[in-house]
């Protein structure tokens, strides 16, 4: 494939179980002939090792002052400008970030996830493509569940506390909030294959432009 000028951020924001991550994976897999890195918000959440662990389990992970935005935003740049970057990795059974990084080279897609990807404007405008994953709570409550029990150690009473105490409130505080800086919202998630063949498409455009 031919270098862009510069490579494409896309943005993909939406509740928490909304699809973001199957519509990024889909992407990915569609485009596999391009060069594409998928950057996930959760990755940067902060740094909380100097809390203890009881400590860490009260935090509001869905609130935008988890995450470090200015790291986020930082490493974007840098991926945007072609330099490779130490991403961080997040260990959500000891609620903090690990000591390891993933080396990651800039490539010519970049997709970044998150809950709140949208909310901060520095990086919407890095952005080519918004898009707001659209989904009923319903069923956002019921992936998640089942996502944490199996992959992040959550015990079933944790996940639904959590759930109601910040998830829930937060998303309607902070998250769908951000739905009216979207390009493109995206209903039922990665269950939407018209939307995901539309934005293959767009995408394949925006780098035959950018050529």
């Amino acid at each position: 494939m031919r270098k862009t000028k510069r490579p494409i951020i896309i943005g993909i924001a939406g509740g928490s179980g909304s699809g973001k991550t199957t519509i990024a994976r889909e992407i990915y897999r569609i485009l596999n002939d391009d060069h594409i890195l998928i950057v996930t918000q959760d990755s940067y959440y902060k740094k909380n090792s100097n809390l203890p662990l009881a400590e860490r389990q009260k935090i509001n992970y869905d609130h935008p002052d988890a995450f470090d935005m200015p790291l986020l935003v930082s490493q974007l740049k840098q991926l945007r400008d072609r330099q490779a970057i130490e991403m961080p990795v997040y260990d959500f059974t000891a609620h903090t970030r690990s000591d390891k990084t993933l080396h990651q080279e800039p490539a010519d897609i970049i997709i970044l996830e998150g809950i709140l990807v949208l909310a901060d404007k520095a990086l919407r405008d890095l952005m080519s493509i918004k898009i707001y994953v659209d989904t009923d709570d319903d069923i956002r409550f019921i992936r998640r569940l089942q996502r944490d029990i199996k992959e992040r150690g959550r015990s079933l009473d944790s996940v639904i506390s959590q759930y109601l105490r910040t998830v829930k409130p937060m998303y309607h505080q902070f998250i769908e909030p951000t739905k009216r800086y979207a390009d493109i919202i995206v209903p039922e998630g990665g269950q939407n294959n018209v939307a995901i063949d539309m934005l293959t498409t767009k995408i394949r455009a925006i780098l035959d432009d950018n050529d």
